[in-house]
């Protein structure tokens, strides 16, 4: 056979030789979550007779048209009818290589497998690796926790997207080359806080065996929380709680305006994760930390990191200076009163102090946690990403979201920030891929980086040349953990 057909469960497809790779694109792993199927968990794709063409992606799940410009989407590429995923693999005869399954960031409201930051042709040629990227639903589609105020629902949509993208890769993957029992899944910020959820899903059990966490641990909301805000969305509507089915005869327009509304009333912007995944007896029953802490993922390697500079990407240095005491404040209720004194000094009000801030509690402390709560069960590595262009207008600090395309190798990226792509970055990129591969492949990342310990904690330090460091900010780590170990 052609190897660039593949004989999947539900039929034939035809895939696309692009140079050393071969790709395909835009392959259903769920029925269409339209008319009776929206808000409902993915079901089983429909089978097709022929060889079905997979040259290009699917529709993009439905989102906030500026914060899809911001990833390159267009908002005419949108549909309800959204859950594809797309395979890359090198083109060769090999058989049994390790799958990297990439999981997209984007708050949980945006983003697509699609983006060109994720091409995979490039990881998959020069890793000898099968690269996967997928949609799941996003906003109030994938994440309004309907389940509490209506057992008839299920929680966590979006969440239970990506566990049936990945029964799908466990059943197809072979025939692309993969290897279904070497299942790496890799992602960033919202994808990356999603692998976190899954170490703690009854669902997902046995789907994967490694993970790469970037830029995301444990983030999730409480049942009540949730229910509030699913309550105030349908309110949007005009619907009743007890008759809540007729949200789903609902225009997609209706919905993501009760979307911008409930933004509106509950904080004003999206960076603030109003959609995201749930505590729920049904489909993620614990806190992923706490599940984590108790086994839920044991003998699932883990690599785990953050940007040395997360929080700038959230704050622009414009930002005004926040007012001394309500700063005091928001450290107090991150650190604790008791800590608020020692801590203070590293978090003054300007815009400097907010996003240092946010790089400390939204993503390093939670790291920390969810590194340390792993360690117990299955060997853990942990990593932080410096690299920057001092002076520059995006990439002049470590931002969130930086390393990727060193990751994917697509630096072509950088020429449209107007950074030149010399030897520097392509070595870089090709210490930090060979690092994933390698983790993907033998379930670790190279024998320069140490595990991590509670006792040293040894972190790889990713830039112009890399480093090990024993416990970075130890001081500050030890204050805003409360934890003196």
């Amino acid at each position: 056979m052609d190897k660039i057909l593949a004989e999947t469960k539900q039929g034939q497809l035809k895939g696309k030789i692009e140079g050393k790779s071969i790709s395909w694109k835009g392959i259903p792993y769920a029925k269409a979550p339209v008319g009776k199927l929206r808000f409902e968990p993915p079901q089983q794709p429909d089978n097709w007779q022929g060889v079905r063409e997979a040259f290009d992606f699917g529709p993009v799940c439905p989102q906030p048209p500026e914060a899809a410009a911001m990833q390159g989407i267009n908002p005419e590429d949108m549909s309800e009818d959204c859950l594809y995923l797309n395979v890359w693999t090198p083109n060769t005869s090999k058989k049994d290589l390790p799958v990297m399954v990439w999981i997209h960031g984007g708050a949980f409201t945006s983003g697509a497998g699609s983006s060109y930051l994720y091409n995979g042709a490039r990881l998959a040629v020069q890793g000898e690796v099968v690269v996967v990227t997928l949609n799941y639903r996003l906003g109030a589609l994938g994440f309004l926790h309907l389940a509490g105020l209506d057992d008839h629902f299920t929680a966590n949509l979006g969440l239970l997207d990506q566990v049936a993208a990945l029964r799908w890769v466990k059943n197809n993957i072979a025939v692309f080359g993969g290897d279904p029992q070497q299942v790496t899944i890799f992602g960033e910020s919202a994808g990356s806080m999603s692998i976190a959820s899954l170490f703690a899903m009854p669902q997902a059990k046995g789907l994967f065996n490694k993970a790469i966490m970037e830029s995301g641990a444990s983030q999730v909301v409480p049942s009540g929380q949730a229910v509030h805000i699913a309550k105030d969305f349908i309110s949007m509507l005009d619907i009743e709680p007890d008759h809540l089915s007729a949200i789903k005869d609902e225009s997609l327009d209706s919905l993501m305006k009760a979307s911008e509304e409930v933004y509106q009333e509950n904080g004003g912007d999206e960076s603030v994760l109003l959609f995201q995944p749930a505590i729920d007896d049904n489909t993620l029953p614990q806190y992923p930390t706490d599940a984590v802490a108790a086994g839920s993922a044991a003998d699932i390697p883990l690599m785990i990191g953050t940007n040395h500079d997360e929080g700038v990407f959230f704050v622009r240095p414009d930002t005004e200076e926040m007012p001394e005491g309500k700063m005091d404040e928001i450290v107090k209720r991150m650190a604790g009163r008791e800590n608020a004194d020692k801590i203070r000094e590293y978090y003054p009000p300007s815009a400097e102090g907010q996003a240092r801030l946010i790089t400390d509690f939204v993503f390093w402390k939670p790291a920390l946690e969810f590194a340390e709560a792993q360690t117990n069960y299955a060997p853990v590595w942990m990593y932080r990403f410096d690299w920057h262009v001092p002076g520059h207008p995006y990439a002049g600090k470590a931002v969130h979201a930086l390393e990727i395309p060193f990751v994917f190798q697509n630096l072509d990226y950088f020429w449209k920030l107007e950074v030149e792509v010399g030897m520097s970055l392509e070595k870089l990129s090709t210490r930090m891929q060979n690092a994933w591969v390698s983790f993907a492949r033998t379930g670790e990342p190279g024998s320069d980086w140490p595990a991590y310990d509670l006792e040293v904690r040894k972190t790889k330090i990713f830039n112009e040349s890399d480093r090990i460091i024993a416990d970075p900010h130890k001081e500050k780590r030890r204050i805003i953990q409360d934890n003196e170990s």
